[in-house]
C-alpha cells in the first residue's frame, strides 16, 4: 500500500517562515541594546554620595596654648671690655672655652708706644721748648731779683731790731719792717714755686720730642675672666691698640639657659607668670617642661615676612628638670614655645577642621543617615586643632572634616 508523500512541495502561495522563537530573538536586539544604553546614561548621570572624612565628637581635657618661635639665651651673660687704653695682646681663648672666675687670663695690655711726629709737630714741640726754656730763664732772674730784696729786707729788720732795744723807734716802723721782710720771703717762696713748674713744663716739652721704648716690666695689666663659664662670643680676638671700653669677648654658663619668645601683643595679654610652657622642635623627641618668669611691659615693633607692622612683646620661661639630651642646647638655639593661656578637664571637643562660618555663625554638617545635616553650633575656645562645643552637638556625633563645596544640607555622603 502505498504512503502519502509529506516532502512534496507546498503550493507557491504558501508564506516561508522561519522558526518563530529567532525571529522574536532577532527583533528584540535594538530595543534590548537601546535599553541597556539608557540605563547606562541613567547611571552615569545618577548623583553618587561624595566621599568625606568623619570625626567624633567627644568630651575630654582641652588646653589653649599660644605657640610662637623661640630661642634659647644665657640667663646671664658678661661682657669683658679693656678697663685701660693700650696694645692688647691677641686673645688665644675661642667660643665653648671654659674659663674660671679670676684664674684664666684672658689677655693683657701693654702700654703704647709715642706717636711720631711729622715736621708741623715737631716745630711746633721744638718752638714750645724753646719757649719753657726762655720762661726758665725769666723765672730765675725774678727769682734772684726778690732774693736779693729779701736779703734788703732782713737787713732792714736785723738794723730796726737793734735800734728799738735803746728805744729809739716806734712800734709802727718796727712792725712795718718785720711785716715786709716777711712778704720778701714769701715772694721768694712763690717765685721758686714757679720755677719748679716751668722746669716741670719743659721737661713735659722735651718728651714730646723724644721716642722713648715702652716698658713692660711693671705696667702689664692683665685682664682675667671675672666669672666662671664658658667663652660665648670674641668680639676683639687679633692684638690691636685699645681704649678703655673696647669689648674684647663674652662669657656666660651655657647651663643656666632661658627660653626667650616673641608673641603678638593681643596673645601676651592672656599670659601670666607661672603659666605651663611646652618646649618643641628642641632637637629632641619628647617636649621640654617649662614655666612663665616673666612678660615684659614694654612691646617693640616688628616687620613680618609679609611686610605687615606687628607689635610684640619678649615672654621669658624657666626650664622645668632639664634632662640630658637637653643639656646640649647652647646660646640662641630655635625652638618652638607653646604657652597654656586656658585649661578645662571635661568639656566637649570637635576637630577644628569640621566648624566653618556662615555670617556670624559657626556650623558643621553632621553625618546622620548617610547624609549630611546642616547644624549650627555654639563654639568656645580653640587650640587650633580641637574646639569646645558649648551647644548645638552632643557626644557621640560624627561631623564631617573638611566638607568640600558640593556638600550641602541633606547630600548623600559616605565614609572614605
Amino acid at each position: 500500500m502505498a504512503t502519502p508523500d509529506t516532502t512534496a512541495a507546498s503550493a507557491p502561495w504558501d508564506t516561508k517562515r522561519g522558526p518563530n522563537g529567532q525571529h522574536l530573538v532577532r527583533r528584540s536586539l535594538p530595543w534590548l541594546g537601546g535599553i541597556f544604553l539608557l540605563s547606562l546614561i541613567a547611571w552615569g548621570l545618577w548623583p553618587k554620595p561624595v566621599v568625606i572624612e568623619t570625626g567624633a565628637v567627644v568630651r575630654g581635657p582641652l588646653t589653649v596654648r599660644v605657640s610662637e618661635e623661640g630661642k634659647t639665651r644665657v640667663r646671664n651673660r658678661y661682657v669683658v671690655a679693656a678697663p685701660v687704653a693700650g696694645k692688647m695682646r691677641r686673645v688665644p681663648l675661642k667660643p665653648g672655652d671654659e674659663v674660671k672666675a679670676g684664674e684664666t687670663l684672658l689677655t693683657a695690655i701693654e702700654p703704647v708706644a709715642s706717636p711720631l711726629l711729622d715736621p708741623r709737630a715737631r716745630a711746633q714741640a721744638e718752638a714750645l721748648v724753646s719757649m719753657h726754656e726762655a720762661s726758665r730763664k725769666q723765672a730765675a732772674e725774678s727769682l734772684a731779683a726778690k732774693r736779693t730784696a729779701l736779703q734788703v729786707a732782713e737787713a732792714e729788720r736785723e738794723r730796726i731790731r737793734s735800734v728799738t732795744r735803746a728805744g729809739t723807734v716806734s712800734d709802727s716802723d718796727r712792725d712795718r719792717a718785720e711785716g715786709d721782710a716777711a712778704m720778701r720771703a714769701a715772694e721768694v717762696r712763690a717765685a721758686e714755686f714757679s720755677l719748679q713748674v716751668i722746669d716741670y713744663e719743659l721737661a713735659q716739652a722735651r718728651a714730646a720730642l723724644e721716642r722713648p721704648d715702652p716698658v713692660t716690666a711693671g705696667n702689664l695689666v692683665e685682664v682675667k675672666s671675672p666669672v666662671s663659664g664658658r667663652v660665648l662670643k670674641v668680639m676683639q680676638e687679633s692684638e690691636m691698640v685699645v681704649t678703655p671700653g673696647t669689648q674684647i669677648l663674652e662669657i656666660g654658663d651655657p647651663a643656666d639657659i632661658e627660653i626667650e619668645a616673641e608673641i603678638l601683643s593681643r596673645d601676651a595679654v592672656a599670659i601670666r607668670p607661672g603659666d605651663a610652657v611646652e618646649v618643641e622642635q628642641w632637637g629632641g623627641e619628647n617636649p621640654l617642661k617649662g614655666r612663665v618668669r616673666r612678660i615684659e611691659p614694654a612691646a617693640f615693633t616688628k616687620i613680618s615676612a609679609l611686610g605687615v607692622e606687628e607689635q610684640r612683646v619678649i615672654v621669658l620661661s624657666d626650664l622645668l628638670d632639664i634632662p640630658e639630651a637637653a643639656r646640649a642646647l647652647g646660646d640662641r638655639f630655635r625652638v618652638e614655645v607653646r604657652v597654656a593661656v586656658w585649661h578645662a578637664d571635661d568639656v566637649l571637643i570637635v576637630p577644628a577642621g569640621a566648624l566653618f562660618r556662615e555670617g556670624n555663625a559657626w556650623k558643621t554638617y553632621v553625618f546622620r543617615d548617610g547624609e549630611a545635616k546642616l547644624t549650627a553650633v555654639d563654639a568656645g575656645h580653640t587650640d587650633g586643632r580641637l574646639t569646645e562645643i558649648i551647644s548645638g552637638l552632643q557626644a557621640g556625633d560624627e561631623v564631617l572634616l573638611h566638607p568640600p563645596d558640593t556638600v550641602t544640607d541633606g547630600t548623600s555622603v559616605r565614609k572614605r
